[in-house]
């Protein structure tokens, strides 16, 4: 939901430019970096179960907040980018807590558990899609009390969770401290350090493509509104959900590396079909096919991180990933706001096709990810 609200307020309700939406999308996602290594280092030192519990029952104060201010007749830029930052505080803070848990109750058999949750996670993203797809129907409020609705209910199911028990004893110490052993932690394995290199990388101008350009894409090219942006959208998580379906069929994956750099160059042809502007079926297919590839490359890149960290480190390495994601995000708004308003949003895609040929090139050729082995025994 907060995916879709935050791009269609800005675009749809607010009408900024280009350009002062990539801006304000950098100004709301980059604190989430800094946010996102704390959430890592206090992961690997409390039960994550207690600590997402409270995160869910406090974060409904943030859409409550941009409500109240649209009944006062203060909804502005900065009440949007206020609610923006808390929300992505949430998801900064919670998302290390989450990847934590779920490593720790999977066992050994890792990719089967993270394909699962992914799976689930993208159902669940399609749905809420619909709903705030619902903006220009019933307005602003009424879909934000839907979103604090949801996020409370997140707390209360947390609550019905068993405590997670530490099995590694760690003695005290600052969460700066905690968040530069899982920096070093990160630089040490070759193969954790190439897969967030390109993650990082491809999530600037594919990611980035996805959340900045494909709405301007919806609005400016094919005329939709918020309707047809949020099942656009629930296509592509449809086509996400799928793939990891079909993916844990053939998991455990020996060389899971592979299929991840071969994805780069099957990037190339989903995002060419979107670029040709053709009917909207065409649109459809490409948006799916996109769908389809990012379901894969990202589960199979959380996978080998998770599989590759050492269980005292897990929670700080894996946000260290989530803020190459997160992190990416800025920059890619940034700059492919300032391409949509100089090129047109169509050839706004131009450099993710191009990145990907050369991620692939590189992931292949120059870095331990084409050889990677999953090192858990699968009989």
């Amino acid at each position: 939901m907060q995916q879709l609200l935050l791009s269609w307020i800005l675009i749809g309700v607010l009408v900024l430019p280009a350009d002062q939406v990539g801006l304000i999308q950098a100004l709301i996602g980059i604190p989430g970096i800094f946010i996102m290594l704390m959430g890592g280092a206090l992961a690997d030192r409390a039960d994550p179960r207690n600590f997402l519990v409270g995160i869910y029952l406090i974060a409904p104060i943030f859409p409550l907040f941009l409500i109240v201010m649209t009944a006062g007749g203060w909804f502005s830029i900065w009440s949007v980018v206020i609610w923006g930052l808390g929300m992505g505080f949430v998801q900064s803070y919670s998302m290390p807590a989450q990847q934590a848990i779920l490593n720790r109750v999977s066992g050994t058999q890792v990719q089967k558990a993270v394909t699962a949750a992914t799976a689930c996670g993208f159902v669940v993203q399609v749905i809420g899609l619909g709903l705030a797809g619902q903006i220009d129907k019933v307005g602003v409020s009424v879909v934000l009390w839907g979103q604090a609705l949801v996020i409370a209910a997140a707390g209360v199911a947390m609550l019905s969770v068993e405590k997670v028990s530490l099995s590694i004893s760690r003695p005290a110490q600052s969460a700066m401290r905690g968040i530069v052993q899982g920096l070093q932690a990160t630089f040490k394995s070759k193969v954790i350090f190439d897969v967030l290199t390109i993650n990082f990388v491809s999530s600037i101008f594919n990611a980035g493509s996805f959340f900045t350009v494909f709405p301007f894409i919806v609005k400016w090219v094919y005329d939709g509104d918020a309707f047809t942006l949020s099942w656009l959208m629930a296509v592509f998580f449809s086509g996400a959900a799928l793939s990891n379906f079909l993916l844990m069929r053939f998991m455990p994956l020996v060389r899971p590396g592979r299929l991840f750099l071969l994805m780069q160059l099957s990037r190339i042809v989903v995002l060419y079909l979107i670029y040709l502007h053709g009917d909207l079926w065409l649109l459809v297919l490409g948006t799916f096919g996109w769908g389809l590839n990012m379901g894969v490359t990202s589960n199979l890149a959380r996978a080998i991180v998770q599989e590759s960290a050492a269980p005292e480190f897990r929670g700080r390495v894996l946000s260290v990933f989530s803020v190459g994601m997160v992190g990416s995000a800025p920059i890619g708004a940034i700059v492919l706001g300032v391409l949509i308003e100089y090129w047109g949003a169509l050839d706004a895609l131009i450099p993710a096709m191009v990145l990907s040929l050369l991620l692939y090139i590189y992931g292949a050729g120059f870095t331990e990810v084409w050889r990677y082995r999953s090192d858990k025994k699968y009989d």
